[in-house]
């Protein structure tokens, strides 16, 4: 009938508003109960028995001092001088039974307040004191031609019924319903997370005087807003997470976050319980796919090209595996190409067939010389009025990938070994780092776009970030790391207060991209791409700087067989390059770079190599000659 569904809507509605009064009560009944219990506890035989003994030990007292001010009124009676042996005695026995009585009173407060009344008898006694005054004035106000004048009673009655419905209010079991789809480890984190659980047990945990409203589950866990009294902060209640995974029971490895709410007197507790990226297959990779998955939003997360990026993540987190895609993605396109600066081989291998790789010291100074170059060619070729040059298959994009980071800086730091008896010695190796810094300064505008990753996002003497370099960087991801200090270099001094704290990421697959002031700090499942998943796919035109550039293209398949030394018209590489100049009549460093635009110290190395070979020696003079017999 529709009284009888009327009747369940109310009843409802009226279930949800008593709900919602119940956590703010709850403060209010749980002090009353502790005090309540308290003074229960302290009501036993041996108080009664003391406070009765110091009751009459106070009586007696009090006896004693009226029986001192009745015989000194009797001897100011009898005597007639101040000083005379009867008021000088009466004097000191009124004197010493004072402070008997102060004694003893002291004796009986401590022995009423370990035998107190109970809370009921002097919540009576408290009301009693506006009650009775109250009905008095409505008696004394109300005429005999009027009604009752009532509202001083019904004030008094008001503050007693408002006393009755908070204690009823905040004992109230809230009708929570958890949901139905909630794991068994969410119903007992939620059941904790009720003010009724929580308000009676926060005491213990240090955390009295917060209380949060049940949890809601959402798709990537439990939230739960929190109160905050006159003592806490977010920021105070942030710093107790220990106590609150204890008081909650929650596992060690069980991301929580602790944010500021929506008031200043509001926090949030967000148990990541679950993702909203679970059931999302990301394993391999095809052109146009995502990155990865936001945990909490379950929207994909795109990395454009064209970026400069910086990635961190400690051994183990999955870096290499969550970094695949995204060189997949830059070495794809007609107009893309790929270049892999890694001292450690293992990545670079699997690039091969798609990419130029650089791992030896000798091929970073190499692949690095020639991008410099590129960059100045190419900036002179931005048309007024863009701030890039237009990409094409003549002129692709460059990505340049540098893993690992502090590898490369390590290179960066060899001491140059001196030439001697005709020997040129090593080239500047600090060019390598030079180069890096040029390019991350410059080259945006050129179309070449620097990735730097490193497992050790510091920028100390065994840092994996050079600062140079790190102030370029736009975009910025990190999987785990090891510490807080590391989540700040890579995400900057604000990361701990906004929330970007990768040193909590769990492994392997875990990511935060911060990509401008408005990214959140939300976890994200990457791509998965094994070296298996790499080598499996197709095989792209790698990039080569050709010794000049006339329309066309310098680029070479990898596929395609070197040129022999032998036969320098159809030069390729630098040491193809050197060997032509010093046949076209080149006969020092100086003029072989200034004739083949290599650097100095990479032409000394080619040198060196070319006159171990036979390919070059040198005059008595020092000049350069072409092969041995060449006089």
């Amino acid at each position: 009938m529709d009284w009888k569904k009327a009747w369940s809507t109310t009843t409802d509605t009226t279930n949800t508003a008593f709900d919602a009064l119940a956590p703010m009560c709850a403060p209010l009944a749980s002090r009353w109960d502790r005090e309540a219990e308290r003074r229960t506890l302290l009501r036993t035989p041996e108080n009664l028995t003391a406070l009765l003994k110091a009751q009459r030990i106070h009586n007696t007292a009090t006896t004693n001092l009226r029986v001192a001010k009745s015989l000194q009124q009797k001897a100011r009676a009898t005597s007639s001088g101040l000083l005379s042996k009867e008021r000088r005695a009466a004097r000191a026995a009124l004197k010493a039974t004072r402070a008997d009585v102060k004694a003893t009173g002291a004796g009986l407060t401590i022995a009423r307040r370990n035998y107190p009344s109970t809370l009921t008898s002097l919540a009576v006694k408290a009301h009693a004191v506006h009650t009775v005054p109250g009905g008095l004035a409505s008696w004394l106000m109300t005429e005999a031609t009027h009604a009752l004048t009532l509202w001083p009673a019904s004030i008094s009655a008001g503050l007693i019924g408002l006393n009755v419905a908070g204690l009823w209010l905040g004992r109230r079991q809230p009708s929570a319903r958890l949901d139905d789809g909630m794991s068994a480890e969410e119903q007992r984190l939620a059941s904790r997370l009720d003010p009724t659980f929580w308000v009676p047990n926060a005491d213990a945990r240090g955390l009295s005087g917060t209380v949060p409203t049940p949890a809601k589950l959402t798709p990537a866990g439990l939230v739960s807003h929190v109160r905050l009294d006159g003592r806490w902060t977010p920021k105070t209640f942030r710093a107790k997470s220990d106590e609150i995974r204890a008081l909650l029971g929650a596992r060690t490895d069980l991301r929580m976050e602790i944010t500021s709410g929506s008031h200043g007197d509001r926090a949030a507790i967000t148990l990541r319980t679950r993702s909203a990226a679970d059931g999302i297959d990301l394993s391999g990779w095809k052109p146009g796919e995502p990155w990865g998955v936001d945990t909490i939003t379950g929207e994909p997360v795109m990395v454009p090209l064209g970026r400069r990026m910086l990635i961190a993540g400690t051994s183990g987190s999955g870096k290499s595996w969550s970094t695949r895609a995204l060189l997949a993605e830059a070495s794809e396109a007609p107009d893309h190409r790929l270049v892999v600066i890694d001292p450690k081989r293992v990545e670079a291998i699997n690039w091969e067939h798609r990419a130029r790789t650089a791992i030896t010291i000798d091929e970073v100074l190499d692949v690095t010389d020639e991008l410099v170059a590129e960059m100045h060619e190419r900036l002179a070729l931005v048309p007024r009025g863009r701030d890039t040059i237009e990409i094409s298959e003549e002129r692709p994009r460059i990505t340049v990938f540098v893993d690992e980071g502090a590898e490369v800086i390590t290179m960066g730091r060899k001491k140059r070994a001196k030439g001697g008896d005709g020997e040129s010695g090593d080239p500047d190796w600090s060019q390598i780092m030079e180069n890096l810094g040029t390019l991350a300064r410059m080259a945006r505008a050129a179309e070449i776009i620097l990735i730097w990753a490193t497992q050790k996002p510091t920028m100390d003497a065994k840092g994996g970030i050079d600062p140079q370099i790190s102030a370029q960087i736009t975009y910025r991801a990190a999987l785990a790391l090891s510490t807080s200090g590391e989540s700040r270099v890579v995400f900057g001094e604000d990361a701990t207060e906004k929330g970007w704290h990768a040193h909590e990421l769990p492994m392997p697959g875990v990511a935060m991209l911060r990509s401008g002031p408005k990214a959140k700090p939300h976890p994200i499942n990457t791509r998965a791409f094994s070296p298996a998943d790499v080598i499996a796919l197709p095989a792209r035109p790698v990039w080569h700087r050709a010794s000049s550039r006339p329309a066309a293209s310098a680029l070479r398949l990898v596929k395609e067989p070197a040129t022999p030394a032998s036969a320098p018209a159809g030069a390729e590489t630098n040491r193809d390059r050197v060997l032509l100049a010093v046949q076209g009549g080149a006969r020092t460093v100086r003029d072989i770079a200034d004739r083949t635009g290599i650097n100095k110290g990479t032409v000394s190395r080619e040198i060196k190599t070319l006159t171990t070979s036979g390919a070059l020696h040198r005059a008595d003079d020092g000049m350069l000659l072409p092969g041995r017999d060449a006089a």
